[in-house]
């Protein structure tokens, strides 16, 4: 039990009938990861601003704001939700369903430029 104690663990108790220590897997480095990963987004953000106020086209503000957009979530996903590191399974679990609402979203896009819907919203 008094190995429990020890101050160099971090975990939980479960809180429930048996009440068992749960370790976490801590790493002191990771701090300077979620700090790095929050300067990298925050630089993003006020560039996103920045460009939002200059006199870029419509389309070309679209596929940059779409770009850092992808960018963006990559850190938030790779790094907060801690998924940088786990086996290629996963990463195809979360990419394909992406990538197929991504598909969707451009055949939605191609039939609505068919039947003008495109030009009556974005015009």
């Amino acid at each position: 039990m008094s190995e429990h104690h020890n101050h160099e663990m971090h975990g939980y108790y479960t809180g429930d009938i048996h009440n068992q220590f749960v370790p976490e897997h801590y790493d002191p480095k990771n701090r300077s990861v979620i700090w790095k990963t929050f300067w990298i987004l925050l630089f993003i953000t006020i560039g996103e601003v920045a460009i939002a106020f200059t006199s870029l086209s419509k389309e070309l503000l679209m596929v940059i704001f779409i770009v850092l957009t992808i960018v963006k979530a990559y850190f938030i996903v790779a790094f907060f939700m801690h998924l940088k590191h786990e086996k290629l399974s996963l990463a195809y679990c979360i990419l394909l369903p992406f990538i197929l609402i991504v598909y969707l979203i451009a055949m939605s896009l191609t039939e609505a430029n068919y039947l003008n819907v495109w030009d009556l919203i974005f015009k």
